[in-house]
């Protein structure tokens, strides 16, 4: 904290003891610390307060001096300005008892200036009080006033003076102490940056919860922000200050860190640069205020993938609609038959979407897609085995139809057409070349026999190709007299 150094190298000279300067100086001195413990006195502080040197260093201020009174509070005060604001604080008057010689204790009057001492990364690290005792300003009150009751108007006013500059200082620390909580509480972020070079002099703790609560009081914007450097803003703030002119920036992106050893981080803001002008209309620093909009630009672009996304899907749902039609309306040519057919398909695909619904689109369970076509026929009519399958939306509305078709076939002429009759399916997951595949095995037992058809189906032919056109897989199906026996194969995007 105390250093030497020659005044002028080029000539030998004195080296200035800076510890013997701070301990002469005829005024009141000491340094604080942080936990407002004594560091430094000198000797005339050691005079004023009747102490020895070595009773002071080390204690607190208010465990050798208490005062729970007003006084207290307002030193106290003065104390955490400084040490939250980073700036000089002043009172003008106050009384603070001290102990005298004879060990009582003595009601002394004091004017005092608290500066503080900064450390490298601009953060308050001492407070150095100077103290004037006035204690004989405030005597002049008691023989202020002659035998004829009137005050001498010398000594009288120079005490109400001092009351006064004490009392309005009161009022502007009040009103200073507001509307700085008022600034600091502020919703949107703030700074006040002042001088060419961009120096942080007041933020708010929106700001500060911005760039990851970092000290910059003190610092310049490319000190405290070093990661700015590339991203034009700095250019931006100083355009305002050459042009005073306003800027305002919407949904832009800024790279941050806001951890100390994270990597950036990107946000969106909406802010203005407001140029600070002097009364001669010189810009002597930039105002910035503004919004972090983070979470709303992200909505947005998630908004738009989301109708992007919606508006693909429609076309897919209509194209297949159409071609349910299509090889509906082949098989069924008749209007009743065709009807009741394109609703029975219709509706399995209305199945699979709402099972997609529930997971906002993103996937549907194997297992439960297979349930909505079988659970209809009765808890006992099939038998499920394999391990949880997410299917990607495309993939179940395939599958969807897949098993509508297996499932509609099994009622009117399979397994699921006789009493004792029986489906049972089961799968398992495989990878090709790091990609998996499902293979599925839909087995009927205990129906009416099989006759194998003279010619393929509309069935075969609708599981065939939607299976190779929608997601290219494949089916096999064996017409064996115990029942039918489909085999399928499909990629897959989404499996667990």
């Amino acid at each position: 904290m105390i250093e030497n150094f020659e005044a002028d190298a080029a000539a030998p000279s004195p080296r200035l003891d800076f510890e013997a300067l701070f301990g002469a100086l005829p005024s009141p001195y000491m340094v604080l610390d942080r936990q407002l413990n004594y560091v430094a006195v000198n000797d005339a502080y050691v005079e004023a307060t009747g102490r020895s040197r070595e009773g002071l260093i080390g204690g607190a201020i208010f465990d050798l001096f208490p005062n729970d009174g007003e006084s207290g509070a307002l030193l106290r005060a003065s104390f955490e300005r400084v040490l939250k604001t980073g700036r000089p604080d002043s009172i003008a008057y106050i009384p603070y008892p001290i102990a005298a010689p004879t060990g009582a204790l003595e009601m002394r009057y004091w004017s005092a200036v608290h500066t503080p001492l900064k450390d490298a990364q601009g953060k308050v690290a001492f407070i150095v009080q100077n103290t004037v005792d006035v204690t004989e300003l405030r005597r002049l009150k008691d023989i202020a006033y002659g035998p004829a009751g009137q005050p001498r108007a010398s000594a009288a006013q120079l005490l109400l003076r001092a009351q006064e500059v004490q009392a309005a200082n009161a009022s502007l620390i009040d009103e200073t102490n507001q509307l700085r909580d008022l600034f600091m509480q502020a919703p949107g972020f703030m700074a006040v940056l002042t001088g060419r070079d961009l120096t942080f002099q007041f933020v708010n703790s929106a700001y500060l919860q911005l760039i990851g609560h970092r000290q910059v009081i003190g610092r310049t914007v490319l000190e405290a922000l070093p990661e700015v450097r590339a991203q034009g803003f700095v250019e931006l703030l100083s355009d305002v200050m050459s042009t005073r002119q306003p800027y305002v920036g919407r949904a832009m992106g800024v790279r941050l860190q806001r951890t100390p050893d994270g990597p950036p981080q990107e946000r969106f803001v909406d802010f203005i640069y407001q140029p600070i002008l002097d009364p001669a209309g010189e810009a002597t620093g930039v105002f910035v205020e503004g919004y972090d909009v983070t979470d709303r630009v992200r909505a947005e672009a998630q908004q738009k993938l989301l109708v992007d996304e919606l508006n693909h899907r429609v076309k897919n749902t209509l194209a297949t609609v159409q071609a349910i039609a299509a090889h509906t309306l082949r098989g069924y040519p008749d209007p009743k038959g065709f009807r009741e057919q394109f609703e029975s398909r219709l509706m399995a695909l209305s199945g699979t979407h709402d099972l997609l619904t529930a997971t906002s689109w993103r996937s549907a369970c194997l297992k439960d897609v297979l349930l909505a076509e079988l659970k209809p026929h009765g808890e006992g009519r099939y038998e499920l085995d394999g391990a949880d399958v997410n299917l990607s939306p495309n993939e179940a509305l395939t599958l969807g139809l897949v098993f509508h078709e297996l499932a509609t076939n099994a009622a009117k002429y399979g397994a699921l057409s006789a009493p004792g009759g029986k489906v049972r399916v089961a799968w398992r997951v495989t990878r090709e070349c790091g990609q998996p595949r499902l293979a599925l095995t839909w087995t009927e037992a205990g129906g009416p026999p099989v006759d194998p058809p003279k010619r393929k189906g509309f069935g075969s032919r609708l599981i065939e190709r939607t299976l190779r056109g929608d997601i290219q897989g494949g089916a096999s199906l064996d017409f064996a007299p115990s029942g039918l026996t489909c085999r399928l194969e499909a990629p897959l995007r989404a499996a667990d």
